[in-house]
């Protein structure tokens, strides 16, 4: 039974996925995101359980991957393809409309919307890479899938619980929302190691960067709530940078 504890946990993972899901399928990008949170958070204390309980297995870690894809992958399309419908028609995405006959004729931006789903696919690529890559044992190469989805569910957050009118401007463009698409896809998939934050011992000289990194993020948090999400992801990528030219130059 302890070996299927983490199992478990990431089945907990996958519900969570599933649900924000359905909650984005339905227009409540904010129930989702919180969904994906939960889902993101037992993501991260599976591998640890794993870990303290030598209980891994390449059941589990098969099973990790195909959790991600759900909740850091789909559950995030669907919410970027929402935002897109409302940047484009103003409106929630409402697929039974789009393949209704009437609608064949209203012009491209009824389509448009499904380029959020490229986020799915550009998800399920880097995790199935992630799996066969023997570099990604202590870092990453490319945006782990869960950094960007809590980059792409906290803009409905920033709009729900921060709302202002230049940010909504800047959050509904179409140009904004298509770019952040795709430049996702990208960072997913791109040749860019970026460090992790699994901590293998607990001194401060071994793991100085995480903690520091870290100590940011819960004071960006406590200053600019939901905010400080894209700040955080964005601070992440350049410390990444920053580290890799350091050890490039030493």
């Amino acid at each position: 039974m302890k070996k299927q504890i983490p199992n478990i946990i990431t089945s907990l993972n996958l519900l969570c996925g599933c649900v924000a899901v359905l909650f984005a399928v339905s227009g409540d990008l904010v129930t989702a995101a919180f969904f994906v949170f939960f889902g993101i958070f037992f993501d991260f204390f599976d591998g640890l359980a794993a870990r303290l309980l030598k209980a891994q297995s390449d059941v589990g870690l098969q099973m990790d991957s195909l959790a991600d894809v759900v909740t850091s992958g789909v559950a995030p399309a669907v919410v970027m393809v929402q935002l897109l419908s409302q940047a484009f028609n103003g409106t929630p995405y409402v697929i039974a409309d789009v393949l209704h006959p009437h609608a064949w004729n209203s012009g491209f931006d009824n389509y448009l919307p499904l380029i959020g789903l490229l986020v799915a696919v550009a998800s399920a690529y880097r995790l199935a890479k992630f799996n066969v890559d023997t570099r990604q044992t202590d870092s990453f190469i490319g945006l782990p899938t869960p950094a960007n989805a809590l980059l792409i569910l906290s803009l409905p957050l920033i709009l729900e619980f921060q709302y202002s009118e230049g940010l909504e401007a800047v959050i509904l463009a179409p140009w904004f929302l298509v770019t952040l698409t795709v430049v996702s896809a990208l960072l997913l998939n791109a040749e860019l190691p970026l460090f992790a934050l699994k901590f293998k011992t607990w001194d401060v000289k071994t793991n100085l960067l995480r903690y520091l990194f870290l100590a940011v993020c819960v004071v960006a948090l406590l200053l600019l709530e939901f905010i400080a999400i894209p700040v955080i992801i964005l601070l992440y990528i350049a410390l990444s940078i920053g580290k890799n030219r350091a050890v490039k130059t030493a």
